[in-house]
């Protein structure tokens, strides 16, 4: 019976009975909390890649391969994606969910694909998007190669893993310092 009165799905007998959990508490028990967080802190999982420039530059350029016309019609790309703020907004959301869903080793990253590279990617290559404008040849690559890159400024995106930072980004790296195109 739900809250609405009689199912037609009710069958009369059957009750539904809570279940005990007899294992006692510790030993992998489900409702104990870890005894020391310092303990989580160490086992926590360490970031793959330092910044969103090194996800950007060794991974998803390599990955999320488009023939890119580099006319403005189409599916656009800027190699010097790091000068749109929206663009390192978007990228970097990506690689922090990127980092997260690694580790789910069942669906994580079916669901990163689905969920975040998907919707962000079309949102970056929309013609109407941020990287409208970006043409010519330095935005453009054939089906099958790498999407076009340039390496940002030194010292742009830090390597978060050396500054034990990697668990908030910083003003830099969400954009704050980029300069529109």
């Amino acid at each position: 019976m739900s809250d609405w009165g009689a199912d037609e799905y009710d069958e009369p007998g059957i009750q539904a009975e809570p279940v005990a959990d007899d294992r006692p508490l510790g030993a992998g028990h489900p409702f104990e909390a870890p005894a020391d967080n310092e303990d989580v802190h160490k086992s926590a999982p360490t970031l793959y890649f330092g910044s969103v420039d090194e996800f950007v530059r060794e991974y998803l350029r390599n990955v999320y391969r488009r023939k890119i016309a580099g006319d403005g019609r189409t599916r656009v790309w800027a190699a010097e994606w790091w000068k749109y703020d929206e663009a390192v907004i978007r990228l970097e959301a990506l690689w922090r969910a990127w980092e997260h869903l690694r580790q789910e080793p069942t669906t994580g990253m079916s669901v990163w694909w689905r969920d975040h590279a998907d919707h962000h990617m079309a949102m970056l290559m929309d013609p109407d998007g941020p990287f409208a404008g970006a043409e010519g040849l330095n935005n453009s690559c054939k089906r099958g190669e790498p999407l076009p890159y340039a390496p940002p400024p030194a010292g742009m995106f830090a390597d978060v893993r050396a500054s034990r930072l990697s668990a908030a980004p910083t003003a830099q790296s969400l954009g704050g310092n980029a300069t529109p195109a």
